[in-house]
């Protein structure tokens, strides 16, 4: 009699890669616009990014209320402060005309990347 084989077990399993993170075509410190959500037509400044998840904090913008607790150290009460919002739902400002635009990037002569503006091809300055 053939002894039991579990082929399943045998098998050589294949390795799957985390999905490639997109870039983040917004920094921290530029001006966008909110084109979804209930904030749509808000206009504000970003204050922290999270490439991880792909989301981004816009001042003002989708602003939550947090209960908190007194301790021995703190004062409780209602906070308010602006949560994360995803980077799909916000555009970056045309410098030029401050507008909505889409952003291009390009390399210049000395190998620095540049990010253009679609609408009106003016270089978009970095916050750093």
């Amino acid at each position: 009699m053939k002894p039991l084989v579990y082929r399943k077990s045998r098998r050589k399993r294949a390795r799957t890669s985390k999905p490639a993170r997109p870039k983040m075509h917004i920094t921290r410190g530029d001006r966008v616009r909110v084109i979804r959500g209930e904030d749509r037509g808000t206009e504000g400044t970003v204050i922290r990014v999270i490439p991880k998840a792909n989301r981004l904090v816009v001042e003002g913008v989708n602003v939550v209320s947090k209960h908190r607790r007194a301790t021995a150290n703190e004062e409780g009460g209602i906070i308010k402060f602006p949560a994360p919002i995803h980077v799909s739902n916000v555009m970056l400002l045309d410098p030029k005309s401050g507008d909505p635009t889409r952003v291009r990037r390009q390399k210049d002569k000395d190998g620095t990347v540049e990010r253009l503006s679609v609408r009106s091809g003016q270089p978009i300055p970095r916050n750093r």
